[in-house]
């Protein structure tokens, strides 16, 4: 194959894993792009890494893949596989910082040489291993490409997409076309909006200013990876003897790794993108096995070597250690006559379904937030600090804008780390993620001696039902009760619940998830003597 013909094919294969990605998160349709999802996320690093060191399998070990390319190739999963550096290609490209000084001519490119932030990046890498030992996954949750990207697109790129959709929709039906409909929107959430302008003004001005510069400094995908390309069989580097020192290699260098001057491709930051093949025309830079180095090279390389060593050493051990609603349909209901005053004892936050416990849940997961943008009935929202101070921007249960469908396990299906176990419909409709919890004091049926029901209506299992209810004023009432068995934590009577500020029915969250009881069934009585009335 050509050198030259190694841009456009990485250019494709980015293509083919960035714009499934993009859709997989900015699906508000809800089609059946979510199916692949495995598939398609079983090359991401991180969540591939964690969902590997939980649960060993062949359809897990997508890192291990990428550890060997990294080994052979170099960093192609940055250049090519990565959404987030591929996010920060389109960025450099659309948004150039080209400065021209007197007298310059047009130039091939606007990148030169740099030197490495060696000190900053293998301090990130170090301190969020150590973190992570530690059991904080905070740092990694905020440095994580592949989370960050998902942060990015579900809270900035996808709000805006339902707001395109929503004004498009009566449009379309004032011309007939009824294939789009309204799409309710998400919760909104202040602190996880906050970090992904953050992250995306971070990546921005870096990729705007120096191409790749996040993932040779603050991603410690990069460099972890860059670490094992020092290492790699085939290597971008010089053919001296028939480089003029053109400089056009240089130009491109969306890593600022190639040195013209001294002939010298830093492949620690080199992200394998394959410019520099491309521009040179004299087909100077070569892309081949290194197994000749200078005598001067050599002894630079061994007297390194056991500080590489140290590093790889850390990294490795530190990843096993690791291991160790403003469209729903209005409804009838009871306005009360007072606010409500006693609080609601919320002793635990909830997790999805298939997380088995928060323990388990919130050191595994990356808080990419797919499974935010896959919810259909928004009730996956990002945490605060629901989840303590390493668990921000999780996923959590909140049951303000809808609750968890009985038959739905479109979150359990599609986590990339694992820290969602699939789950059967038959077993998530048993999966106890909390039980709900009555106050009585709180409910319209006490405070106003008039009827409700509305918790029992919207509970799937009947967990909740009615029963009578003494009251002064003599009226046939009924009252909530909940039989604990069977209740499964889905929240449909506390999103029911019509009572403010404080609910009268609430889901206390498990800290690790039980087995429900099945729900009881009713045979329906039938007087064999009557008569059908048809």
């Amino acid at each position: 194959m050509k050198l030259r013909l190694l841009k456009p094919l990485r250019v494709c294969i980015a293509l083919a894993f960035f714009l499934p990605t993009v859709f997989l998160f900015l699906d508000v349709w809800e089609t059946r792009a979510k199916a692949p999802a495995e598939e398609l996320l079983f090359l991401q690093f991180v969540p591939s890494a964690l969902k590997f060191l939980n649960h060993p399998a062949a359809g897990a070990a997508g890192f291990l893949f990428v550890l060997i390319t990294a080994l052979m190739f170099g960093r192609v999963y940055c250049s090519a596989i990565c959404p987030l550096g591929i996010l920060q290609d389109m960025v450099s490209r659309l948004f150039p910082n080209r400065t021209k000084t007197r007298g310059e001519k047009k130039r091939l490119g606007r990148y030169q040489y740099s030197a490495p932030h060696s000190i900053l990046r293998y301090t990130v890498l170090i301190a969020t291993l150590l973190l992570f030992f530690l059991g904080s996954g905070l740092v990694l949750n905020l440095l994580d490409p592949f989370s960050g990207f998902g942060r990015i697109l579900s809270n900035l790129f996808r709000p805006f997409v339902i707001f395109l959709n929503n004004l498009a929709t009566p449009m379309a039906e004032a011309l007939g076309i009824h294939a789009l409909y309204r799409v309710q929107w998400p919760i909104y959430a202040p602190v996880a909006i906050g970090v992904a302008l953050v992250s995306l003004g971070t990546v921005g001005w870096m990729s705007t200013r120096h191409g790749r510069l996040y993932c040779n400094t603050l991603c410690p995908v990069g460099t972890l990876l860059g670490l094992l390309s020092k290492f790699s069989l085939v290597k971008i580097n010089f053919d001296t003897g028939s480089c003029r020192s053109c400089g056009r290699c240089e130009q491109v260098c969306k890593s600022e790794c190639i040195d013209v001057k001294t002939s010298n491709v830093d492949t620690s930051r080199c992200v394998s993108c394959f410019n520099c093949l491309s521009a040179c025309p004299d087909q100077a830079m070569v892309f081949r096995p290194d197994f000749q180095q200078s005598r001067q090279s050599r002894q630079r390389n061994e007297a390194t070597r056991d500080r590489r060593n140290f590093v790889l050493a850390l990294a490795a051990g530190g990843l096993g250690l690791a291991a160790g609603r403003a469209y729903a349909a209005p409804e009838t209901l009871p306005v009360q006559a007072r606010p409500t005053t006693i609080p609601e004892n919320k002793t635990s936050p909830l997790s999805p379904p298939g997380s088995i416990s928060i323990a388990r849940y919130t050191t595994i997961c990356t808080a990419c937030h797919l499974c935010v943008s896959a919810c259909p009935s928004r009730v996956l929202v990002p945490s605060v600090f629901s989840f303590g101070l390493s668990g921000m921007m999780q996923p959590r249960m909140d049951f303000n804008a809808g609750h968890c469908n009985y038959d739905c396990t479109v979150c359990s299906n599609i986590c990339p780390s694992g820290a969602i176990l699939p789950l059967t419909v038959k077993e998530k409709q048993q999966t106890q993620v909390g039980v709900a919890k009555f106050i009585k004091e709180n409910c319209v049926v006490y405070t106003d001696n008039t009827n409700c029901g509305a918790c029992s209506e919207h509970c799937p299992s009947k967990a909740v039902h009615m029963k009578p209810y003494l009251n002064a004023v003599g009226r046939k009432l009924v009252i909530p009760k909940v039989d604990e068995t069977i209740c499964v934590g889905c929240g449909g009577c506390e999103h029911a619940c019509p009572t403010k500020p404080f609910k009268a029915i609430y889901v206390d969250g498990n800290p690790k998830h039980k087995i429900a009881q099945k729900p009881k069934e009713k045979k329906m009585e039938m007087d064999a003597g009557e008569d059908f009335p048809f």
